[in-house]
């Protein structure tokens, strides 16, 4: 269990590293573009492995799994995170972003009927009380508008039904050819929206600092964090991993301090130490169990292929 507990704090590290990483291109190319290039090099990267043992995409349930991540978690997630960083500094972006947690435990709760304990609702309200620590304090000199953050709530709610999904396919079904199909099926869906605007993005990306960033972004966010996703996902439940998904606002506010130049206040450290007290409560003592399937799953899905 402790493997898994770090194999899902360094993926929402990383997945809040690339808020900072997305605000940056989001300010150079189109959101399609970025996104595109970023399926396709993924999709590229875990070709050889995503394609055994065989080359054929997923059927049925499976199938309709990986589009379902394809949609929310990559395309509309990413979507709506670069819109908003247009016009939302990235530490307000991850105030907001601090709701995850409280997200992913009510869906997991309604949608794969997990039962709530008492201990992680407190942990939820911990990290809540961290959200609303940092908006106080940062009241006077948000850099952004309202339109933007709900841009990035919306983003709140696809990555929260990323997280579910994941939750529902991590025990079925290989995490590299799911992740293989889930950048394919992603760049398909994009494909539409970044043809016409190429042509626009083309000086842009002859800057090598650019496509340094468009590298991280496509290994760190679609590879990377995925791989360590699936294998906390296959040992912990949905409602416990939703917990630390806090990590990814964490990161992005500490790395739009540094990089960004965003202020900081007491406020915010009174915001990460109670986002730090819901980690503790949510995993200490840590007893070590398995997640098994749930007897909701097992009665809407068919045995993997």
């Amino acid at each position: 269990m402790p493997v898994a507990l770090l194999s899902l704090a360094f993926a929402m590290a990383i997945t809040g590293s690339n808020v900072v990483v997305g605000k940056l291109l989001a300010q150079a190319l189109p959101v399609p573009v970025i996104l595109f290039i970023r399926c396709v090099l993924a999709a590229a990267i875990l070709a050889p492995v995503g394609l055994r043992p065989s080359p054929l995409p997923p059927r049925g349930w499976v199938l309709g799994n990986v589009v379902a991540q394809a949609l929310g978690g990559t395309v509309l997630y990413n979507i709506f995170l670069l819109a908003g960083l247009r016009t939302t500094g990235a530490l307000q972006a991850g105030i907001v972003l601090s709701s995850l947690p409280a997200v992913v435990a009510l869906g997991a709760a309604v949608a794969l009927r997990e039962r709530l304990t008492a201990r992680r609702w407190i942990a939820v309200g911990l990290a809540a009380g961290g959200v609303a620590f940092v908006a106080v304090g940062r009241n006077a000199d948000l850099r952004g508008t309202v339109g933007g953050d709900a841009l990035i709530l919306a983003a709140v709610v696809c990555e929260a039904s990323f997280v579910l999904m994941s939750r529902l396919i991590a025990n079925r079904f290989p995490a590299a050819r799911a992740i293989f199909w889930v950048q394919v099926a992603s760049a398909a869906m994009l494909l539409p929206l970044a043809v016409p605007r190429l042509a626009e993005a083309w000086p842009a990306l002859a800057s090598p600092r650019l496509l340094a960033l468009l590298a991280y972004h496509a290994i760190s966010a679609s590879v990377l964090c995925n791989l360590l996703w699936y294998a906390g996902m296959r040992r912990v439940p949905a409602s416990l991993a939703g917990i630390f998904t806090i990590f990814l606002p964490v990161t992005a506010a500490v790395l739009a301090l540094l990089v960004l130049d965003e202020r900081f206040g007491p406020a915010l450290g009174a915001g990460f130490a109670l986002a730090l007290a819901s980690l503790v409560v949510a995993t200490w003592p840590a007893r070590a169990t398995v997640a098994t399937p749930l007897r909701s799953e097992a009665m809407v899905l068919r045995s993997p292929e």
